[in-house]
């Protein structure tokens, strides 16, 4: 198991904790005599329920993004990790900038291949539009989904 993979586990627990905990307030409040207490109780309830269904929806992505990649890899599509970096580790923002226009181009040739997608996603995150990837990976994870 990878460090990320133990930090995501142990941010699941602690967040799971703290829906209980809160779903627990919740009941209390929603237990008490007063209608503010009872509104509060109510709201206090639904908090758990979307912080489950957003924990789910995150981790069904990491999932896909995660299965791609190693599909990627495979067949040896995944881009090169040979943009120049600061002496902090960082990638130069104009180098990326300029590698981009290449994997731009690449998913306009091929609007159909989720490779294509998953490439200029990983583009737009190394030029720090972290949107932008995240919206263009969901869009290559259901390409891949419905066999394009």
């Amino acid at each position: 198991m990878t460090k990320t993979k133990i930090g995501v586990a142990l941010l699941v627990a602690l967040l799971l904790f703290y829906l209980v905990l809160t779903a627990q307030r919740g009941w209390l409040l929603l237990s008490a005599d007063q209608p503010l207490s009872k509104g509060l109780g109510a709201a206090l309830l639904l908090l758990p329920v979307v912080g489950v269904w957003a924990l789910c929806r995150e981790l069904m992505f990491g999932a896909a993004t995660e299965r791609l990649a190693g599909q990627l890899a495979a067949e040896g599509g995944l881009p090169p990790d040979e943009l120049p970096r600061t002496p902090g580790g960082r990638i130069v923002r104009a180098a990326a900038d300029a590698e981009f226009e290449k994997y731009q181009q690449e998913a306009e040739a091929a609007p159909d291949d989720w490779r294509s997608w998953f490439r200029l996603s990983c583009a737009y995150d190394v030029s720090g539009d972290r949107k932008r990837a995240r919206s263009t990976m969901r869009q290559a994870v259901a390409m891949e989904k419905s066999g394009r």
